[in-house]
């Protein structure tokens, strides 16, 4: 595999292409952002655990029948993918209130939700990447009423299928993050990652955080704490 042109730079990724016109190559970067990019640090070592993270999920997400864009892993920051038009959606997986559903429901932080929730968010820095519902989805033609529920369907397996995983490992997904795109035939697939970036991970005693808002919320040891979700996971 050639490593060819940069196709996208984002805050915490690149893309580039390959020498296959159906495969890129996704390099995970050590920055983090925070608040839409307001808040930026260095995270030493970030990309490399991500990049391990990831590939971790993505092949228990395939032994369990949920497909990926995930080929294989290229490098200790590199991870080969097929290329698709990504949806530009983020869903939002939530199992207890956490975030941002603290002040919207007026509920406190670590309250289980009765049932999982799915929320859409339109992938748009300049709008602040709002959120929408599927009304909203289909009106900006973003996605076809069968891709949301594809969507939903395959987002609440994958959210049994991990939240199962992490318990044997002591650790309960909070929430997460995910993204889809079509490949040439047509087909959604997941996408991107799934990492401490994008999901929040609590020690199931203690309810120590495990993820970026130890970033987010100044609170320290983020280093540490992506290794130890590494270290669990694979050890």
């Amino acid at each position: 595999m050639i490593k060819g042109e940069l196709l996208y730079e984002g805050k915490a990724k690149t893309v580039y292409a390959t020498d296959n016109p159906d495969e890129l190559l996704v390099y995970f970067k050590d920055d983090a952002t925070a608040g839409n990019g307001a808040k930026h640090d260095i995270i030493a070592g970030k990309g490399i655990i991500n990049n391990k993270i990831s590939e971790f999920f993505f092949k228990q997400l395939k032994d369990r029948g949920i497909k990926s864009h995930f080929v294989e892993k290229a490098g200790e920051r590199e991870m080969v993918v097929k290329k698709l038009d990504m949806i530009k959606l983020e869903i939002v997986v939530r199992n207890i209130i956490a975030g941002s559903l603290v002040k919207r429901l007026g509920l406190p932080e670590g309250t289980p939700l009765a049932v999982p929730i799915v929320e859409y968010y339109y992938k748009s820095d300049e709008l602040g990447d709002p959120m929408l519902n599927r009304y909203h989805i289909l009106a900006l033609n973003l996605a076809k009423i069968d891709e949301l529920n594809q969507i939903e369907h395959v987002a609440f397996s994958i959210n049994t299928i991990l939240r199962e995983l992490l318990k044997a490992k002591n650790v309960d997904l909070i929430d997460f993050k995910l993204e889809f795109g079509r490949d040439k035939e047509g087909m959604v697939l997941l996408a991107d990652e799934i990492s401490p970036d994008n999901c929040r991970f609590w020690d199931v005693e203690t309810h120590k955080k495990l993820d970026k808002d130890r970033f987010r919320q100044d609170l320290g040891g983020v280093e540490e704490a992506y290794q130890e979700i590494l270290n669990r996971l694979t050890m």
